[in-house]
C-alpha cells in the first residue's frame, strides 16, 4: 500500500475543507428561502431546548457515576452524549475515567482513537499522543481491526526521523500478535506487503538509467523482505492462502524451491484440520462459548503456545465477563509460558473484566508475588479487590486469607521485630475489624464463623513469634464468638497448646472443652484421659476420670430424654395416622347420606390432603367458585377414585345396597385411569372450573405437541367441570412436549402441565419443586409492577447477557405478585445484572435484584415447643379456616351444658372438657371431623 506524501496530504485536506464549506453555504441559501424568519426562530428555539435537555441528562449521568462508578452503561451513555454534543474536553476525560475503570471494547476504542485522530493534526503533539492511546488500545483485547488501523495511522508519519522502522515495528508487532489469527490474520500480512511495495516501488530506478551499487543492493534489500513475507505469510495456515500463493507465483522472478513448497503444502493441511472449528465459529450465536471451549481444547492438544494465546485472546473477546474462562488462560500463562508481561498482563486484565470473582484476585495477587512486583503495587491492587463489591461474604474472607498469607511470606521470622512483621499484625488485626464492621453490616454475616483468619493470627503468634500470650487471647475471643460446643476448636487449641504451649495450659482446655462440647463430648473426654495417662499426676487422673464420668453420665441422661420425647412424637403422629383412617373410614359407610346444607369440609381433610400433595396442593381446586353449588359427601369419594396428579389408586369405592338420589343431571361415565399409559399422558389441573367445551379447548391448546389419543375431563356427578384433566398422546415425545407448555395462562389462569406418575409407587416425587439452594446464574427480582409482563422484564435484563427462563411469580388465579426470577447462561452475567440493575426503576417502581438464594425451610417444630413458642390461640379454635370476620357458633343451643358453669368455655360454647373426651385428643384444643359434630347432635 503505497504512502501519499505531505503535499498530497495537504491537497487532499483543503479540498475537502472546500468542500464541506461549499455545502455549508448551500445549506444556509437553503435554509434562508421563504420566510426565514420564524423557521430561524422555532429552529433555533427547539435547537436550544435540546441542547438544555442533553445538558441535563449529562449532569443526571455525571452524577450518577460519581455515586457509582462502576456503572458500565452509564458511561457509555455520557460518551454517547458527549460526542453527539462534540464537547472535547469532556468527552476525553468521560473515556479516560472509564477505561481506568474497565477494558474498553473495540467500537469504543475505535470511536475514541478516530475521534483523536482528526484533532491530532491540529495540534503539535497530536501524533504521539494517539500513538499512546493505540498502545493502550492493543492491551485491552487482543483485535486484528486496531492493529491494521494503528500499522496505517503510522505510515503517515513515515517521513518523519525514523519513522520507516517504526512502521514495520508495529506491523512486526501486529504479526505476532494477530498474525495466526486464521480468518482476519491475512488483512495484516497483506497490508504489511503492500507497505514494502510501495517502499520497493519509491527506489526503483528510472526507466532508461543503471543502478548504482548502492541503490542494486537496496534494491535486492528490499525485494528480500517481501520475499521473506511471502513465504512466512504462506506458512502459516490462513484463509485463501490458494490466491496469496498464486499471487507469490506472478511475483517471484526466481524458480520456486521445493522446501517452500513442501511448507505451503503442510500449512494447506492444517487449514482443513482448523477450518471445522471456524466454520463452528461462523455458524453459532454470540457469545459463541461452547464452540471456543472446543477450539481451545483442540489447541491445548496440538500444543502450539502461540495458537493457544491467540484462541484464548479470541475467545476472551467474545466472552469477557466469563470468570472460568479467564481462570483457565491465567492458569496455562501460570504453568506453561510464565512470560511475566504475558502473565501480568492477563490478571490484571481478568480482574477488570470480572471484578466481582474473588478467584481471579487471588490468582493476580499470586502471579505478582511470583514474579516480585513492588509491594506497594500488590498493596495497592488488594485495596482494589476490596472495593470490587463482591456478592458473598465468604468471597471477603478468602481475599484477605490470600492477603494475609502474603504478607506472612515477607516476614523474616530470625528477627524479633521488623517492619513487615508489624505491618502483618496491623492487617490481622484490620481483617477482623472489617469483617467485623463492613461485612456484617452488608451481609449480615461475617462469612466467617470458625473465626479462621483468627486463628491462623494465632499460629502465626505461637508459632514464628512464641508469644502465646497473644495466642491465647485471641483463642479465647474464638471461644467466646460461639466456638466453645465444637469439639474440633477445642482439639486445635489444644494441639497448639500440645506444640508451643505447657501441659497445665492443655489440661485447662481439655477440662474446659469435657465441659462445654455438644457435639463429641466422648472424643474430647477420651483425649483428655489419653493426656493424664501419659502426663499427669495419680491425682490428676481421679480427677479427670471423676468429670469424664459426670458427664457421660449427663449426656447420656439428656440423650434419653431426647429419645423418649421423639418416641412420644413418633407415637403421637401414628395415633393421629389411625384416627385419620377411621375418620375416613367412618365417612365412606356414610357416603349415601347427604351432607347437612350448613356443613363444610372437614378442615382435617385439607389438612390430609396438603400433607399428601406436599408444596403443590395448591395445584388441585379446592375452594369453590361462586355460584357452584357444594360437592356433597358421596362426590367427595366419588374423587378418591379418581386418579390424581401422581395418580392416585383406582380402587372402585365400596358397594351399597343404598340407592342414591334421582339427580337431574344425567351422570358422566367413569373411565379409570391406564396406569401403563402414563408415559404418554400428562395431568393437567388449575383449568378454569367455568370452561364450556374443555375437550375442545384442550385439543386445540395442544395439538401443535403431537397427535391426541384422549382428552378425559374430569366431572362431578352433576355434570360441572372439576379444573382437571388427562390429556393421552401417541407417543412419549409429545407428552414431553406437552410438559413445555407448563404454567402458559388459559382463560386468565396459569395451566399446571406434570407428568402422570403414580403416587402409591413413587410417594415422595415432587414435579413442581423449585431450588431452595444458592443459584449463581440465577435472579430474585422484587418490587416489579403488577402489569410488568415478561417481555417487559426480558427488555431489561437482556442487556446483561443471555437469559435462558424468566418466572413470573403469580398466585393461584394467575394475578402477579411483582416478583420474578431471571436465569442466565453463566454466573458472570447474573452477577453483571446485579450490580447494574439493584435499585434501578421500571415504571416508577424501584426494583431489587439479587443472586437467588432461598431461606432454608424450617423444620416443624415438636407440639410442646410449638405451642410453647406460639402465644397465639390454637388454629382450631379459630376454626378451619383461621379467624373469620365473626364468630358463629356452630353448636346447637340444645347442647350448651348449663350444669357445668364453672368449665371452660371454647369459642363455639363447647366445654373445654368435653372437648378432650372427643375423638383424637388428649386433652387441649382438638380437630372435630363432622363425624364428631354429628355424634354431638344425636347425643341425648
Amino acid at each position: 500500500m503505497a504512502a501519499p506524501d505531505q503535499e498530497e496530504r495537504e491537497k487532499l485536506r483543503l479540498a475537502e475543507e472546500g468542500e464541506e464549506e461549499m455545502e455549508s453555504e448551500e445549506g444556509g441559501q437553503q435554509r434562508h428561502k421563504g420566510d426565514g424568519s420564524s423557521e430561524e426562530s422555532g429552529e433555533s428555539s427547539s435547537s436550544e431546548e435540546d441542547d438544555k435537555e442533553c445538558e441535563v441528562e449529562i449532569q443526571r449521568l455525571e452524577e450518577q457515576l460519581s455515586i457509582n462508578a462502576f456503572d458500565y452503561n452509564c458511561h457509555v451513555d455520557l460518551i454517547k452524549l458527549l460526542r453527539q454534543e462534540g464537547e472535547l474536553e469532556r468527552l476525553r476525560h468521560a473515556r479516560q475515567k472509564m477505561s481506568e475503570l474497565f477494558p474498553l471494547t473495540e467500537e469504543i476504542w475505535l470511536d475514541w482513537l478516530k475521534d483523536e485522530m482528526k484533532f491530532a493534526e491540529s495540534e503539535t503533539s497530536g501524533r504521539e499522543t494517539v500513538y499512546e492511546l493505540f498502545e493502550r488500545a492493543v492491551k485491552d483485547y487482543i483485535c486484528p481491526e486496531i492493529w491494521l488501523e494503528y500499522a496505517q495511522y503510522s505510515i503517515g508519519g513515515m517521513g518523519e526521523k525514523g519513522g520507516i522502522a517504526k512502521v514495520r515495528s508495529i506491523f512486526e508487532r501486529a504479526l505476532t500478535a494477530v498474525g495466526l489469527h486464521m480468518t482476519k490474520g491475512s488483512a495484516v500480512w497483506d497490508a504489511y506487503r503492500e507497505f514494502e511495495n510501495a517502499i520497493l516501488g519509491s527506489i526503483q530506478p528510472m526507466a532508461g538509467t543503471v543502478p548504482s551499487s548502492e541503490q542494486q543492493q537496496l534494491l535486492n534489500d528490499q525485494l528480500d523482505r517481501i520475499r521473506t513475507l511471502f513465504k512466512r505469510q504462506l506458512g502459516v495456515p490462513l484463509q485463501e492462502m490458494e490466491t496469496t500463493y498464486a499471487e507469490y507465483v506472478d511475483w517471484s522472478e526466481e524458480p520456486i524451491a521445493d522446501s517452500f513448497v513442501n511448507n505451503y503444502k503442510k500449512a494447506l493441511q492444517q487449514v482443513k484440520k482448523y477450518k471445522p472449528y471456524e466454520e463452528a465459529l461462523l455458524a453459532a450465536e454470540t457469545p459463541k462459548l461452547a464452540e471456543y471451549q472446543a477450539y481451545i481444547d483442540f489447541e491445548m492438544k496440538e500444543g502450539d503456545p502461540a495458537r493457544i494465546q491467540l484462541i484464548f485472546e479470541r475467545a476472551l473477546a467474545e466472552n469477557c465477563l466469563v470468570p472460568d474462562l479467564w481462570a483457565r488462560y491465567a492458569q496455562y500463562l501460570d504453568r506453561q509460558l510464565k512470560v511475566k508481561e504475558l502473565v501480568l498482563s492477563a490478571h490484571d486484565r481478568s480482574t477488570r473484566n470480572c471484578p466481582w470473582t474473588v478467584g481471579l484476585w487471588k490468582r493476580c495477587i499470586l502471579a505478582m508475588e511470583r514474579h516480585c512486583v513492588d509491594h506497594s503495587t500488590i498493596v495497592e491492587t488488594f485495596e482494589k479487590a476490596l472495593n470490587a463489591g463482591f456478592i458473598q461474604a465468604t468471597d471477603y474472607v478468602e481475599i484477605w486469607q490470600s492477603y494475609l498469607d502474603y504478607l506472612r511470606r515477607r516476614v523474616d521470622f530470625t528477627k524479633d521485630s521488623s517492619k513487615e512483621l508489624e505491618e502483618l499484625r496491623a492487617a490481622f488485626a484490620r481483617a477482623l475489624d472489617y469483617l467485623k464492621q463492613e461485612v456484617e453490616e452488608r451481609f449480615g454475616e461475617s462469612g466467617d464463623p470458625t473465626c479462621s483468619i483468627m486463628q491462623n493470627w494465632a499460629r502465626v503468634e505461637a508459632g514464628h513469634c512464641n508469644n502465646m500470650q497473644k495466642a491465647r487471647e485471641l483463642w479465647d475471643n474464638i471461644m467466646t464468638k460461639g466456638n466453645s460446643k465444637f469439639a474440633n476448636m477445642w482439639l486445635e487449641y489444644y494441639n497448639l497448646e500440645r506444640a508451643h504451649g505447657d501441659i497445665q495450659h492443655c489440661r485447662k482446655a481439655l477440662h474446659r472443652a469435657v465441659m462445654c462440647t455438644s457435639d463429641y463430648p466422648e472424643h474430647v473426654c477420651e483425649v483428655l484421659l489419653t493426656l493424664e495417662r501419659i502426663e499427669g499426676t495419680l491425682e490428676d487422673w481421679d480427677t479427670a476420670v471423676q468429670k469424664t464420668e459426670m458427664r457421660l453420665s449427663r449426656v447420656s441422661e439428656q440423650r434419653a430424654k431426647a429419645a423418649k420425647k421423639e418416641a412420644i412424637l413418633a407415637r403421637q403422629e401414628e395415633e393421629k395416622a389411625e384416627h385419620r383412617k377411621k375418620s375416613r373410614a367412618e365417612k365412606k359407610a356414610k357416603k349415601v347420606k347427604k351432607a347437612k346444607p350448613g356443613d363444610k369440609r372437614k378442615a382435617e381433610e385439607e389438612d390430609e390432603e396438603d400433607e399428601e400433595w406436599g408444596e403443590e396442593a395448591a395445584e388441585k381446586p379446592s375452594k369453590k367458585h361462586k355460584g357452584e353449588d357444594k360437592l356433597e359427601d358421596d362426590e367427595n369419594d366419588e374423587m378418591e377414585t379418581e386418579i390424581g396428579l401422581f395418580g392416585r389408586s383406582t380402587t372402585s369405592r365400596a358397594q351399597t345396597s343404598a340407592k342414591p338420589k334421582p339427580s337431574t343431571t344425567k351422570e358422566p361415565p367413569k373411565i379409570l385411569h391406564d396406569t401403563n399409559k402414563d408415559n404418554i399422558t400428562v395431568f393437567v389441573s388449575n383449568l378454569s372450573f367455568n370452561m364450556s367445551n374443555p375437550e375442545q379447548q384442550l385439543k386445540n391448546v395442544f395439538s401443535g405437541c403431537g397427535e391426541i389419543t384422549d382428552v378425559r375431563v374430569i366431572y362431578n356427578n352433576k355434570g360441572t367441570f372439576r379444573g382437571y384433566c388427562y390429556v393421552e398422546f401417541t407417543d412419549e415425545k409429545s407428552a414431553l412436549d406437552a410438559l413445555k407448555m407448563d404454567r402458559q395462562e388459559m382463560n386468565g389462569r396459569p395451566m399446571f402441565v406434570s407428568p402422570c406418575v403414580d403416587k402409591n409407587k413413587m410417594p415422595d416425587f415432587k414435579v413442581f419443586k423449585y431450588s431452595t439452594a444458592l443459584e449463581k446464574h440465577k435472579l430474585f427480582v422484587s418490587g416489579l409492577p403488577f402489569s410488568c409482563t415478561k417481555e417487559e422484564v426480558e427488555e431489561v435484563f437482556k442487556q446483561h447477557g443471555t437469559i435462558k427462563q424468566i418466572r413470573l411469580v403469580t398466585n393461584r388465579s394467575g394475578k402477579p405478585k411483582g416478583l420474578a426470577y431471571v436465569e442466565y447462561e453463566n454466573e458472570a452475567q447474573a452477577s453483571q445484572a446485579v450490580m447494574k440493575l439493584d435499585g434501578t426503576k421500571i415504571k416508577d417502581h424501584t426494583i431489587q435484584v439479587a443472586i437467588s438464594n432461598p431461606p432454608k425451610r424450617k423444620h416443624p417444630e415438636a407440639p410442646e415447643t410449638a405451642q410453647s413458642n406460639r402465644p397465639m390461640m390454637p388454629r382450631q379454635i379459630y376454626g378451619a379456616r383461621g379467624k373469620g370476620r365473626t364468630q358463629v357458633t356452630l353448636l346447637p343451643r340444645s347442647l350448651h351444658r348449663q350444669n357445668a358453669p364453672t368449665a371452660t368455655k371454647t369459642e363455639n360454647g363447647t366445654p373445654q372438657a368435653q372437648l378432650g373426651s372427643l375423638p383424637g385428643g388428649e386433652g387441649g384444643p382438638q380437630k372435630m371431623s363432622n363425624a364428631d359434630f354429628a355424634r354431638l347432635l344425636l347425643r341425648k
